[in-house]
């Protein structure tokens, strides 16, 4: 599926689409219908490389390795198929209300959405997910529901947009191919007021809208479904809002050794672009609603873990580069307008 990317905010081409196919033939090819080629792009079943104006392609040696797979193309489509709520019910053999609860508390993560024509909000799963947790976890779907899985229903908590956005989050972290590009996943689910006072430089913040990629399929969803959608793209919960806060100063650390964002004085380099206004940090003081403990970092029973801080492959999860601010001096750049 093609990452939905806003006019002239990434290079009209990339060496990596040379001998590669658009999505929709690259389906053709391998037998499956857009939407399962969709879902295995972002599940990292099929590999894509980035071509003109941001869209996704898929290599041809990517192509001819799937095809050469044993059971093509019956295994490569049951592993790119996804199922609502009631087909997951069904699929595991419990009613569709358990399985709601057991996904409200991140037992199992939705990888898509839609919005129906009743305006409902429907959530897709991998099937061969359910079923590996149908294999780890049978006592679930049986009996009572464990004590910590009620405390946390009676709570309220559902953790399924969050979970969907962390797949999401991932996904356009693996298609990112430097250091500000991570850096501007990281900041595409932070609030206005989060990005200011993790970012201070406005041309830097400018610099991150450019290269920001929708969380929505390139298609996107009807006006008339926003007040649905729009919720579900920023994230909300106080731990979420920390982790991605570590992630893009994380990235900025990266993206600012490898080159500086680009300055009024580069209006001539390609790629620059004056900042726009921005509109004021809801609060009026510029400062929203920091996250109020580390616990996000964490990974509690029965949830599916949060995605790790956007880096480059081949670096540890938890801990940042010799010489990079540890957890405590990451906490303290984070917060430091708190104690101002």
């Amino acid at each position: 599926m093609a990452v939905q990317v806003r006019d002239g905010r990434r290079p009209a081409g990339r060496s990596g689409a040379r001998g590669a196919l658009a999505l929709r033939g690259a389906a053709a090819r391998l037998g499956l219908k857009p939407g399962e080629l969709e879902l295995g792009v972002r599940l990292g079943e099929v590999r894509t490389v980035a071509g003109p104006e941001g869209r996704r392609r898929v290599p041809v040696a990517e192509v001819e390795r799937l095809r050469s797979a044993e059971g093509f193309p019956d295994t490569l489509r049951e592993r790119v198929r996804s199922v609502t709520a009631t087909e997951g019910a069904a699929l595991l053999g419990i009613g569709p209300a358990r399985f709601t609860r057991l996904a409200k508390v991140g037992c199992f993560s939705p990888v898509m959405f839609y919005v129906n024509r009743y305006r409902a909000l429907v959530w897709l799963y991998p099937a061969a997910e359910l079923r590996k947790f149908a294999e780890r976890e049978p006592a679930l779907l049986t009996g009572s529901t464990p004590r910590g899985l009620r405390k946390m229903l009676d709570a309220g908590e559902d953790w399924r947009a969050r979970n969907w956005r962390s797949r999401r989050v991932a996904q356009l972290a693996r298609e990112a191919e430097n250091a500000w590009e991570r850096a501007a996943v990281a900041a595409a689910v932070l609030g206005p007021d989060q990005l200011a006072e993790v970012v201070d430089d406005p041309y830097e913040r400018a610099h991150l809208r450019r290269l920001r990629a929708s969380l929505l399929s390139a298609k996107g969803e009807p006006p008339s479904s926003r007040p649905l959608v729009e919720p579900l793209l920023t994230a909300d919960d106080p731990d979420e809002i920390l982790w991605h806060r570590i992630s893009l100063a994380l990235c900025l650390d990266e993206a600012r050794a490898e080159r500086p964002a680009p300055r009024p004085g580069e209006a001539g380099r390609p790629g620059w672009v004056p900042p726009s206004p921005e509109p004021a940090p809801a609060g009026g003081d510029g400062h929203g609603p920091g996250a109020e403990s580390a616990a996000g970092a964490a990974v509690r029973p029965g949830r599916a873990r949060p995605s790790a801080p956007v880096r480059p492959a081949g670096r540890t999860e938890r801990s940042g580069p010799p010489g990079r601010p540890g957890p405590r001096g990451l906490w303290r750049r984070l917060h430091r307008s708190r104690s101002r």
